[in-house]
């Protein structure tokens, strides 16, 4: 089901609140804003609802994180997503195959021991395991070098753009108003450095909130008031596999940790994705095939049945990245009224639940389920920060 939008109407004038972004991440917090009681909401996409990250084909879902934080707003996130074909009515093809991390550094092995101790004392059911035992798990692997496994029998995959349709059409559904093909050119405040206007290409939106959750793009968003929002894009690229014969046993999803080569099933076939270390920053979203050959490389390392798969079609988008890995998530100190949900690093859609929840109550002045104060965009000031280690 397609979210009905508004890409031909004309704005309102006024909306009590403004969410800046057509993605996951905005499409949940209209969502929860909406269930709250707040209506008179706005959503501005610059292109088509889930066409950025959000149009990923597959998306991991997980709570297998070594910060505490991130844990708890994957494992609530999960829980959401588990239900959503019942409380949405959208089928979104979640599969709870497991996260499988394959570990061939001692390094690596230590840190999830470490990682592993903390999502069992919160509740996630993960645990170390043997590379017999990975190999039992996923075929695929071959385990002369591997060291071990952490896996999560309750993490999974499911679609990320069904996921943002179903948010937002439920949001509609409450009053919720969004507008595609529609670009923000300038968010206005008064003397006293309060939110008071969206202007766009297709005319002005008085509001008191704005609320920026455009992934890659929050960054210039921000600077329209003077807040620094420290996100870059980064391309990721991936490709899917034509059907293969047989068609290959369901596997969880399988990421060698070293040199981040994940693959997992998709209909008849495989989503295949690495990381590239030496691609650029910047909203370079064209396909190319150059990374395939570093792939291939790394997977005869661990997973040799994977190396030269027919390639049915490839996919590019952008992580929206921060120097630590960990989202922004908060409201601006300097600025009134501004609230910010973004990046997270390649983790929007597992997080995405959660966060519309967090920044509804922030907006509503009550303490969320977990406490995002160490999320605040304010923390690059040379402090240390967190790293999230656990990520692809």
């Amino acid at each position: 089901m397609r979210a009905e939008v508004g890409s031909r109407a004309e704005l309102p004038h006024h909306a009590e609140v403004v969410v800046i972004g057509g993605g996951i991440v905005g499409a949940s917090i209209a969502y929860h804003l909406a269930e709250a009681g707040v209506t008179d909401v706005v959503v501005i996409e610059r292109g088509q609802v889930a066409s950025g990250s959000s149009g990923k084909p597959i998306g991991g879902l997980r709570a297998q994180f070594s910060d505490p934080l991130n844990i708890a707003l994957g494992a609530r996130s999960l829980q959401t997503y588990a239900r959503f074909q019942s409380s949405m009515g959208i089928d979104i093809s979640m599969e709870r195959v497991g996260y499988l991390f394959l570990l061939r550094e001692q390094a690596d092995l230590a840190r999830f021991e470490r990682s592993v101790a903390i999502q069992n004392d919160m509740g996630v059911s993960s645990r170390m395991i043997s590379a017999a035992e990975a190999q039992r798990l996923c075929p695929y692997v071959r385990g002369e070098s591997l060291l071990g496994a952490a896996f999560s029998p309750d993490d999974g995959h499911a679609r990320p753009p069904a996921a943002a349709q179903g948010f937002l059409h439920a949001a509609q559904v409450r009053g919720v108003r969004v507008f595609e093909q529609t670009l923000v050119v300038d968010i206005r405040t008064d003397g006293a450095r309060n939110i008071r206007e969206v202007q766009t290409n297709r005319g002005a939106v008085r509001t008191s909130t704005v609320i920026v959750a455009a992934g890659a793009w929050s960054k210039s968003l921000g600077a329209m008031v003077g807040v620094d929002l420290a996100v870059e894009p980064l391309r990721r690229q991936l490709v899917l596999t034509r059907p293969l014969t047989p068609t290959p046993p369901r596997i969880p999803f399988t990421i060698d940790f070293a040199t981040s080569l994940y693959f997992h099933n998709c209909d008849d076939g495989f989503l295949l994705g690495m990381s590239d270390p030496t691609q650029e920053y910047g909203f370079h979203t064209h396909y190319s095939d150059e990374w395939l050959p570093a792939f291939n490389d790394a997977a005869r390392a661990c997973a040799p049945e994977l190396v030269d798969l027919p390639i049915e079609r490839g996919w590019a988008g952008l992580y929206e990245m921060t120097p630590d890995c960990n989202a922004l998530i908060g409201q601006s100190d300097s600025v009134g009224r501004l609230l910010y949900a973004a990046g997270f690093s390649g983790h929007g859609f597992l997080q995405a639940p959660a966060v519309g929840e967090v920044i509804r109550d922030l907006y509503l002045g009550v303490p969320p389920f977990v406490d995002v104060t160490p999320l605040s965009a304010d923390r690059f000031d040379g402090s240390p920060v967190r790293r999230e280690l656990n990520v692809v």
